[in-house]
């Protein structure tokens, strides 16, 4: 096992790996705590039928991906705190979004080996382009989400308040799910469409069950993405068994053994107690 690690390919793939776990559980918590967790699964449904239309036309499987992505997670950020009670639109856009995917994953049989790559993806081919771009991507992200921390934290702990103390609650819903579509746009290309949802949710929604203090929740999401994506690396070469499976299911595992913890921990998010409003 020690001797693996002195391919590239497996450096590539932890550094990848990492990088990913870390924006994902970070953005995740947001996600969780805006109940977004439906149209952050949309947006990795779109981002397949970006990918996979991008083939159809000769793309870029990336320019496809980023392209669609972002444009709908830019109708999404429209909606602002309204986005909660709009599953039946969220639920039309994902419907729409796999059936045209589908649709080009039946034109697209040139080559069915990139397709299952979106689907699943590929975390042990990832190449050196594909690094730089996830740590372009994601220090980006990790920017903007440094700098609008405070007042998106108060704007999904109470969007109410938040907003009648003048903070810009639209604008920052727009911004915040461009980056959900960043960082599912550039997980796919590496984790593929159905570990997007594993990596993003499970960490975060894990955490909330083991803390009510937001700082606090993110570190451990964070802990819990970095160890769901290494145990299940080294899992999957050590029995030799596609490496998506072992991350989802410590993903699956950790959130089902947490779920009693939710009843000893205070989850009321949007009735904050005094601690949280002094971390905001």
């Amino acid at each position: 096992m020690l001797e693996l690690f002195n391919h590239q390919f497996i450096q590539y793939a932890f550094i990848a790996g990492t990088l990913i776990s870390i924006i994902c559980a970070i953005v995740g918590y947001f996600v969780v705590l805006r109940s977004q967790a439906f149209a952050a699964e949309s947006l990795s449904c779109v981002g397949f039928t970006g990918a996979t239309g991008a083939a159809v036309f000769g793309l870029s499987s990336l320019v496809g991906t980023f392209f669609f992505t972002i444009s709908v997670a830019l109708g999404f950020g429209v909606f602002g705190k309204r986005i909660r009670d709009r599953d039946i639109e969220v639920g039309m856009v994902l419907s729409f979004a796999l059936g045209l995917g589908v649709l080009f994953l039946k034109l697209y049989t040139s080559n069915a080996t990139e397709a299952v790559g979106i689907l699943f993806g590929s975390i042990l081919s990832v190449t050196t382009n594909d690094l730089y771009l996830s740590l372009f991507t994601e220090a980006v992200a990790f920017i903007v989400l440094v700098i609008i921390f405070r007042p998106l934290l108060f704007a999904s702990i109470d969007p109410e308040v938040a907003e009648a103390r003048g903070v810009p609650i639209t604008l920052l819903g727009i911004i915040f799910m461009v980056l959900v579509g960043i960082t599912i746009a550039e997980a796919i290309l590496v984790v593929g469409v159905l570990l997007v949802f594993a990596l993003l949710i499970a960490p975060a929604a894990t955490a909330q069950h083991m803390s009510n203090r937001p700082v606090t929740g993110i570190i451990i999401s964070v802990v819990l993405g970095l160890l769901f994506t290494w145990g299940g690396m080294l899992l999957g070469l050590f029995f030799h068994v596609p490496v998506s499976f072992f991350i989802a299911s410590l993903a699956a595992l950790a959130y089902l053994v947490t779920v009693p913890l939710h009843h000893f921990i205070t989850p009321h998010f949007y009735n904050p107690q005094p601690h949280q409003d002094n971390e905001i």
